[in-house]
């Protein structure tokens, strides 16, 4: 029972981590501009792939984590440290329009118009999984210590697909109901939730290196040294 628990625990803690960086609600206008003049049809694949690039790249992420920490001698704490840092940066961004976690600007959107398939950039990339959305899943190594975890991470990043890829089918309708004012209002929100997410990695990772058994232990030996 406490196993099953524990794996929910962290199956939410990914959908819930990945939601307002991801951001379905926002990314719902975006869609709508980059796919101008394309039928129902056409929006629908270009829906399906991009979300499915978005789990490809995340699950490559998530996967090949401990060997891009290990080989680069990235600690846990450094990596929560780092990435809650971004974080931090990306949800001040947001809060102060300063930053919309890789949406495309005018000129990229009229770029995408006019090309053939848009489902992996700018859609998957950066719209779907940005750098924020890449830092955070790397962050998800520190949780997994078995193969079950990493599947219970994996559920987590393919719900956030499939909520993804409801959002944007019905993206004109939800632009439609909440209108620019709306959709401003839940990028702040999903901003601010950001910002709270990476200070407490940031905290995390300093109370990780504060406690490691290592640097107590040095630091008891240079006190004790004559």
């Amino acid at each position: 029972m406490s196993n099953v628990i524990h794996l929910w625990a962290i199956f939410l803690g990914t959908f819930m981590g990945l939601l307002p960086i991801i951001n379905p609600l926002a990314a719902a206008p975006t869609f709508l501009a980059i796919t101008e003049g394309d039928s129902d049809a056409r929006r629908r694949e270009q829906a399906r792939k991009g979300c499915f690039y978005m789990i490809c790249i995340l699950v490559s992420a998530l996967t090949g984590g401990t060997f891009i920490m290990n080989f680069f001698g990235i600690s846990i704490p450094g990596l929560r440290i780092a990435g809650g840092i971004l974080m931090a940066g990306i949800g001040m961004g947001m809060l102060t329009n300063q930053q919309k976690l890789g949406k495309p600007d005018e000129e990229e959107r009229e770029a995408a118009r006019k090309k053939t398939d848009i489902s992996f950039s700018p859609l998957a990339m950066p719209m779907l999984s940005g750098p924020g959305s890449i830092a955070v899943t790397l962050g998800f190594t520190s949780l997994a210590t078995h193969w079950t975890d990493y599947l219970a991470i994996i559920a987590g990043i393919i719900s956030i697909a499939a909520l993804t890829y409801a959002m944007l089918r019905v993206s004109g309708k939800i632009v439609a109901i909440i209108g620019p004012v709306g959709v401003n209002a839940m990028t702040k929100i999903m901003g601010f939730l950001i910002m709270c997410i990476g200070v407490q990695f940031v905290v995390n990772g300093v109370l990780g290196i504060a406690t490691d058994p290592e640097l107590l232990r040095s630091i008891k030996e240079v006190l004790a040294a004559p």
